[in-house]
Parts: C-alpha cells; sequence; structure tokens
C-alpha cells in the first residue's frame, strides 16, 4: 500500500491528544469497539460527528437478526443471508457473523438493552424480507436503534471514556513507515472554522456509517456523507463494491421535490402481514417471488419500480389498515407518528411509498479482523466492506454486522498492543505535506452532485445515465482543480466544503464501478444489462485513488477477496475518472 499524500485543504492541527486507539463513529459499530478496547486497558478516544447518540444506528426501526429462536440454527440464517447477496458474499464472513452473532447480542442485553418480549418471556421476533425463520429482534415496537444507541451511550458516558463530540473527521496521519498514526478532526464550533485538531494513535477504527446523502431523497441523516470511505480513499486504502447501494423500497412518499432525509417504513411492517398494493388495490408482488412482499429489498424495489413505471405513478402504497389502531399504536409507534406528522393516518388509509437510499454494502475493504490495506487502519459497520453483505444486504444484518465486527477488531488491536505489534508509545505523524492538497468544492455542489445521482445512478441505471453522471461529476471535480491549480484558489475550508467534497469522492467511485459492472445484480439493476452473468461478474470491484486523483478500478479474478494485509500489489489497469 502507497499513501497518495492527498489530504484536505484545512488549516494546522491547533491542539492534539494521544491515545491508543482512536474510534471514529458512535454508532453501534464505533460505540462497541471502543467499550471493548477500554475494556482491554486500551487508551481509547470516541470521536463523533454529532452527539454520541446521534447517528445512524438510532433511526434503525426494524431490528437486529440472529440466530436466537427456537427451531432457527445459523446454517439457516446463513442460507437466508447468501441468497440475499447474489452470490458475492464472501461465505466464511457470513458464516463468522451468524455464528458469534447470537452472543454477541446477548453481550449488548448485558450492556443494558432492552428488547421486546413475548407474552413466554422470551424475546419477540419476527420476520422481514428475505428472512425464512422470525429471527429479528426489536425492541420499543420500532425503536430499535434507538435502544440499543441508548444502552452504549449509557456505558460509555459510565465508564468515563474520552469522547470529541461535534467533530468532523478530516484525514489519517501516518508515519515514516507508512502506519496509521492518528486522525485530523475539526471541532464544530459556533461558526468558527478554527477547530481543528488531531488525535495521536497506532490504531484507528472508521465506524463513521454511509453515504446515502450522495443522493438526493435518501432514509440516512444529514451527517452521513461518507467521510469515512472518503478519508480512507486519500490514504490509500481500496475501497471495495460501492456500486452496490440498497434502495429500500418503502420509503414514506413526500412528493416529487422532497430531498434530504426520508420517513422510513419499516421491514418489519411487511414483515407483520403488510401489502403492497398499486392504486387499483392490486397486490402486485404475488407471483413476483414466493415470498412476495417479503422477498429480499432489491426484488421489491424493483417490483415497486416496475409497477410505477406500467402505471406512470410516482408511487406505490403499503397497506396495512387491517392491524387496527391497538397494533400500530403497540407495534409502529414511531411509524405511525411520522405517517401522521406528513397527513396520512395508517390506520386508515395506505401508505404512499417509493424506494430511497438506505444502504451501502460496500465500503472499505476489509478482512475478517477488520483491517483495511493500510496498516493500523480498522473498519466496521456501514463504512466497512467485510464480504457479509455481497451484492444485496439482508434485512437487520447490519446492527449485527456492527456488533461482531467491532468485537473482532477489539479483540484484534488488543492483541497487537499485547504484543509489541502495536507501538506502546504514539507513533510521530509525518509533517503536513504541501502538496497535494484535495481543492474543495463550494457548499452548493453538494445538491449537485445528489441531483446527479439520484438521475444517473438511482435505483434504474444504464450506460448512457452513468456516462452522463460520470461528465457532470468530472466537471466539478476539474472546476475545483482548475480553481486550485491555475488560480491559486478553493473554498474555504468549513465542514460544508469539506462535506460536499467526500460527497462528490464517493459519488466518483460509486460511478465508475456502477459503469465497470456490466449485470444486473443484487441491488445494482442496469437496464441495459438486464440479466445476473456469473460467468463474467461474479467477482467484486475494487477501486484506489491514485495521488494524482484519477481513480485505480480493477475487477478480481474470482469471487474471493484478495488478502488486506501488505503483499506486492496486484496488477493494477488505471482507468482515468
Amino acid at each position: 500500500m502507497t499513501s497518495t499524500g492527498i489530504r484536505l485543504h484545512a488549516p494546522a492541527p491547533g491542539w492534539a491528544v494521544d491515545a491508543d486507539v482512536v474510534v471514529v463513529g458512535s454508532g453501534v459499530a464505533g460505540l462497541t469497539a471502543a467499550l471493548r478496547c477500554e475494556a482491554a486497558g486500551l487508551r481509547t478516544v470516541v470521536v463523533t460527528k454529532a452527539r454520541l447518540d446521534d447517528g445512524s444506528t438510532r433511526w434503525a426501526q426494524g431490528g437486529i437478526a440472529a440466530a436466537l429462536g427456537e427451531g432457527d440454527t445459523p446454517e439457516q440464517h446463513l442460507d437466508d443471508t447468501l441468497v440475499a447477496g447474489a452470490g458475492l458474499c464472501d461465505e466464511e464472513a457470513v458464516r463468522t457473523l451468524v455464528t458469534e452473532g447470537p452472543d454477541a447480542v446477548r453481550r449488548l442485553i448485558a450492556t443494558g438493552a432492552h428488547f421486546d418480549e413475548s407474552t413466554e418471556g422470551g424475546l419477540a421476533l419476527t420476520r422481514e424480507g428475505g428472512h425464512h425463520r422470525r429471527r429479528i429482534a426489536h425492541a420499543g415496537g420500532d425503536a430499535t436503534g434507538a435502544e440499543i444507541s441508548r444502552a452504549l451511550v449509557e456505558a460509555v458516558r459510565a465508564r468515563g471514556m474520552r469522547t470529541v463530540e461535534n467533530a468532523l473527521v478530516l484525514d489519517l496521519l501516518t508515519d515514516a513507515g507508512g502506519r496509521t498514526a492518528g486522525v485530523t478532526l475539526h471541532v464544530m464550533g459556533e461558526g468558527q472554522h478554527d477547530g481543528v485538531g488531531a488525535v495521536h494513535a497506532p490504531a484507528v477504527v472508521l465506524a463513521t456509517g454511509g453515504m446515502g446523502q450522495v443522493f438526493s431523497a435518501t432514509t440516512n441523516p444529514s451527517v452521513s456523507t461518507g467521510d469515512g470511505v472518503a478519508l480512507a480513499l486519500r490514504a490509500g486504502a481500496e475501497v471495495s463494491d460501492l456500486e452496490f447501494v440498497q434502495f429500500h423500497p418503502t420509503v414514506l412518499f413526500l412528493g416529487p421535490d422532497a430531498e434530504g432525509q426520508q420517513p422510513l417504513v419499516s421491514e418489519a411492517v411487511r414483515g407483520e402481514g403488510a401489502h403492497l398494493v398499486d392504486a387499483d388495490g392490486v397486490r402486485f408482488m404475488r407471483g413476483q417471488h414466493e415470498l412476495a412482499e417479503l422477498a429480499p429489498r432489491d426484488i421489491v424495489a424493483k417490483g415497486i419500480m416496475r409497477r410505477m413505471q406500467e402505471h406512470g405513478t410516482e408511487h406505490m402504497y403499503l397497506d396495512a389498515r387491517h392491524f387496527g389502531a391497538a397494533m400500530w399504536e403497540h407495534r409502529f409507534p414511531t411509524i405511525l407518528a411520522a405517517c401522521r406528522a406528513h397527513g396520512i393516518d395508517p390506520v386508515t388509509e395506505p401508505v404512499p411509498v417509493a424506494p430511497a437510499a438506505h444502504y451501502a454494502s460496500g465500503g472499505v475493504r476489509t478482512d475478517a479482523r477488520g483491517r483495511t490495506t493500510v496498516p493500523g487502519l480498522y473498519a466496521c459497520g456501514e463504512v466497512a466492506c467485510t464480504g457479509v453483505h455481497g451484492a444485496n444486504r439482508l434485512a437487520s444484518n447490519s446492527l449485527l454486522e456492527g456488533l461482531v465486527y467491532a468485537e473482532r477488531i477489539a479483540a484484534d488491536i488488543a492483541a497487537g498492543h499485547a504484543a509489541g505489534t502495536l507501538r506502546a508509545r504514539v507513533p510521530a505523524p509525518l509533517p503536513r505535506p504541501a502538496h497535494p492538497v484535495h481543492p474543495l468544492l463550494p457548499p452548493e455542489a453538494r445538491l449537485t452532485v445528489q441531483r446527479t445521482m439520484t438521475e444517473g445512478a438511482g435505483v434504474l441505471r444504464s450506460a448512457g445515465s452513468l456516462a452522463r453522471a460520470a461528465d457532470r461529476l468530472d466537471h466539478l471535480h476539474a472546476e475545483a482543480r482548475e480553481a486550485l491549480y491555475e488560480n491559486g484558489k478553493t473554498s474555504e475550508p468549513g465542514v460544508d466544503t469539506w462535506e460536499a467534497t467526500n460527497l462528490l469522492c464517493v459519488a466518483r467511485v460509486l460511478v465508475a464501478a456502477a459503469r465497470r459492472r456490466e449485470e444486473t445484480r443484487g441491488c445494482h439493476w442496469r437496464e441495459d444489462h438486464a440479466d445476473r452473468d456469473d460467468t463474467a461478474w461474479r467477482r467484486h470491484i475494487v477501486v484506489r485513488l491514485n495521488p494524482d486523483r484519477t481513480l485505480a478500478v480493477h475487477t478480481t479474478e474470482t469471487a474471493d477477496f484478495p488478502p488486506t494485509t501488505p503483499s506486492p500489489q496486484a496488477p493494477q489497469r488505471p482507468q482515468e475518472q
């Protein structure tokens, strides 16, 4: 691995703290990793972009999947996950997930998370799309993420762990040997741009969540701007399978011009028996899949989009009037409140729904212990590509993946620290390079990126739509580069310009991968290549950022991931983007 030397244009750090490990992110993955590292005696600092309890985890409605019910087994959970992943899951990674998952959930409960119980006193388990058994544990009806976040945040605060809230991570620091030496970050003050500092540490765990804000309409909170993936790319790490963005089939439709975070209508609503219907009340998913409305999410999203095209409409409906008011109020109070806030009462009328960007199945490439291709840099949760999700995430596997792989990362860091492979003292980072500084986009470019991605790389993609998207993104990239290198100017450093620049970075990689994959697989739907092609495309697309900011895009020879540990670089086929 060779570092790109690229960093965001930002002021020099004005303060610094030392640690054994810095965890970036405060969702289920980040806080689990931090708690396990701290329990192992490591000086741990948690950096989070908003408040500790304000990441994507708290928005998770459905629940957490694990083989906890009578008659269920990890093997059955594995089979359902492999089917959803459409031939691209790493089977060993999935086996790790489903076998270590039940105990990881029990440890989460021991940490203080309270899940809903059945009348018999055990966990109340439900079904979601792609699952053949009831294995989804939930809390507060449809507030599972909020409960998990509450329990983990309370545990972190109870232990007095050092945290830095309202801090946007900027770039990875490395030492003279190319190893991780910490991160730079900006603490957001009252409109000030002088809060840049650094956390020096030999291990960095990226748990920064997703990148849903790269699209106009998403279920992701506003902080999900792909910061972790962009940081990893600038640090020289590989990312994989970024073309596989899951569009949740049932997001509350707020109108054709609605942008930003949209209310999610959980998979669990269908798991409890809600029906997808068109304006005439016809259940159109019947006959399209053996599980009908409970088919994997890519199949349901495609079914909705096809019906919308046939009828010339912008949404379909989710009908759960037969639940009655009591069930809605007890089982789905959050969704009920969100619908009513927008003038829709699910108790008396069908809910208008349409697909929206939801979850990134790809991300920073890791091995079974969460190690990336940069020594000392780890990744877990949605920012990572562990191989668990393949071409499409099975519903409610994300919280479980965050738990399991965060624990494995903490164990690896603790073992490295004990063995001395992670330095006992904090490494000295290299000085800030004068060049190449990454030019910053103006804040208004964010909206341009989002609309470009929705139009060209949304649920439906084609060679033409992707080419148009690539051209627009390249134009934004070229404008920023020209302003810096020909005119010596760039946008003022700040949260809005850093976020816009990160969004452009991940958008370019996503489009490059989507253009390369000329087939339809999982949640990647190419209108011009409608069939799945295992002979040519049952393999992964891996992307690196070159020092000149072009993208090196290559396809693996098989469906297996190459190792992440240092080794001679595999031949790359650079591709100008």
